[in-house]
Formats: C-alpha cells, structure tokens, sequence
C-alpha cells in the first residue's frame, strides 16, 4: 500500500464540521513523534466553547489567521493544548486534537510523560502535546512543514460521534468525533453515540 500524501493547508479550507471527521485516522507527527489521530473537537466560530466566540484578542489571533496552521494555548494554566485552524481566514473555527494512537517514537513520548503505559501517553489533550514536545512556541506554525507532518487517513474508519467533554457552554452540540472502540480515546463514547 503506498504511503498516505500529506496534508496540505488546504485540506482545512473547509467547514470545521467536515474536516473534524475526517481526521480521525489520520496520521499527525511532530518532529517524528507521534501516531494516528483517534479522538477530536470541532469548535465554529459562532459557538460560546469556542476561543474565537468573543473576538479577536492577543491569545486567540491564530484562529483569525488562514487555515492550516497550529493554535496551540494554555488551558487551566497547566496544559498545552494543540488545535487546526480551519475554514476561511477570520471564520476563526478550529478543530481540538483530543488524543493519538501512539506509532512513532514511543521511546521519546515515555520519557515526556514519565511512565510507560502506552494506552495514557496521549489520552487527552494535555498529555498528548507533553507526549510529542508542543508548546507555545509552535503557536502559528503551518501544519504542513516542519516540525508538523500530517498524512492523509488510508481508509474511512468507523466514527463515534458525542458531546464535547471538558466545557460548561454549548455542551449539547455532537461535535466530538473519536474512533470506534479505539482504547487511546481521552474518556469512552456512550454507546448511543456508537
């Protein structure tokens, strides 16, 4: 089978919506660490979880950007956070990378984390940009040059879709998307979402 071709920033040109899904079984690495996506967030800009939902501000800027870059910031003040900007320059809408089937450099993402088991080296958010070295200082970069490479998905996998986790507003909206009964997902899927 040849190798999946790289994602290309206009690969996020497109509605949040659709390209939230469609990453799921893609491939995201940065500076060769990584693994295969299986659980993600989409946040539109007309939605009141959504960083951009009040305006442009200095932390936010990135999602006004064009699409295909990185918007990574701080959540709690303890975790970074990575996440695609999408649509249009000024829709301002990003997609979430909630957590990655570990492939590529286990050895790297164990020593970030400090432990071992493979299941919770990129199980969330946090724990995944810890596992593959992102910090602010990747905020704004293109995703599709280094130290980012993403790689087409080779196949349509099975999707389970549900409510986003870890917010207090828009709560209801099914904009979660992670990969069937994968066992690298941040937190299950209720089986009426599968």
């Amino acid at each position: 089978m040849p190798f999946p071709p790289k994602l290309r920033r206009s690969f996020f040109d497109r509605p949040v919506l659709t390209v939230a899904p469609e990453l799921i079984g893609a491939t995201l690495l940065f500076k060769g660490v990584g693994g295969r996506i299986v659980e993600v967030e989409a946040y539109h800009h007309t939605d009141p979880a959504a960083h951009s939902y009040r305006g442009p501000t200095e932390r936010n800027a990135v999602m006004f950007g064009p699409p295909g870059f990185a918007y990574v910031y701080r959540s709690y003040g303890i975790h970074w956070c990575l996440n695609f900007v999408c649509e249009a320059a000024g829709s301002a809408s990003a997609v979430l990378i909630r957590a990655l089937e570990p492939t590529q450099d286990l050895a790297a993402m164990r020593r970030r984390r400090g432990l071992s088991n493979e299941r919770l080296l990129c199980s969330g958010p946090g724990r995944l940009c810890q596992a593959l070295g992102v910090t602010h200082r990747h905020n704004g970069l293109p995703l599709d040059r280094a130290p980012f490479e993403l790689r087409a998905r080779p196949e349509a996998p099975e999707i389970a879709v549900g409510v986003r986790i870890g917010i207090s507003k828009a709560v209801e909206k099914p904009w979660r998307f992670g990969l069937k009964a994968s066992r690298f997902l941040s937190k299950p899927f209720p089986l009426s979402s599968r």
